[in-house]
């Protein structure tokens, strides 16, 4: 797959740089802009309209994190490529699907953009389709422990689950349980079964995943018509779910 880059970095050098590295490194990489400042980064975005974009993190007038803000509904993959590792998990918090430190690691830019790669292809060939989960089955039963011993439910019944501090809400068709466990736990107790984290707040059963919509991290329409956010760092997880 072709991916459309575009660049947004003030400083020259480290433009031609990675400019440079894509070239020669870096396969099917179309450059199709670039930018020194927030507002021309906006411009070629929206211009351009890539797949993937290389963000410095501070610039004149503003940060990474400021041009992010200005697109509430991205349908792009972000790296970050920073001499400051202290913006980690903000770039996380922005659903950046990669983090390079400078100078650039040849071998980590191929491995961000394959993994981008990997991302897209597979996040094309789902878009608006409905969605068929790989061959497990969600059939098994759980125990979910209570103050005066504990309830059995089929694993079946759990559309998702989410995080509440310590505790986890257990969504079903029709009713809510909240269980005096973290959702790190319900996460372990569902590995053998089709349920993906797709979220720090969420995990959900696979096979009833609907839909896929892009966007920042993209979110999932479930079979009862639930929509959930997904995470940049959990969506090739999530995507790998499906065929």
């Amino acid at each position: 797959m072709e991916l459309k880059a575009v660049i947004v970095e003030d400083e020259a050098n480290s433009r031609e740089i990675l400019r440079n590295y894509l070239a020669k490194y870096c396969e099917k990489v179309t450059l199709l802009g670039e930018g020194a400042t927030i507002e021309e980064g906006l411009q070629q975005i929206k211009k351009n309209s890539p797949d993937l974009v290389f963000l410095d993190v501070e610039m004149p007038f503003g940060n990474a994190f400021d041009l992010l803000d200005q697109i509430p509904e991205r349908t792009f993959e972000t790296i970050f490529v920073t001499a400051y590792n202290q913006y980690a998990m903000d770039a996380l918090n922005h659903h950046a699907a990669y983090y390079l430190m400078k100078p650039i690691n040849i071998d980590e830019l191929i491995k961000a953009v394959d993994y981008v790669r990997a991302i897209k292809e597979k996040e094309n060939a789902l878009e608006g389709e409905v969605l068929q989960a790989r061959s497990v089955k969600a059939e098994g039963k759980i125990t979910l422990p209570q103050q005066d011993g504990f309830q059995v439910l089929d694993v079946a019944d759990i559309f998702f689950c989410k995080a509440d501090d310590n505790y986890t809400e257990i969504y079903l068709e029709k009713k809510k349980i909240v269980v005096s466990k973290t959702l790190k736990y319900f996460e372990e107790a569902l590995r053998p079964y089709p349920f993906a984290r797709i979220h720090k707040s969420y995990l959900v059963n696979v096979t009833e995943v609907v839909k896929y919509k892009k966007g920042k991290g993209g979110s999932v329409v479930l079979s009862n018509g639930k929509e959930l956010s997904v995470s940049a760092s959990k969506k090739a997880d999530l995507l790998s779910y499906f065929q």
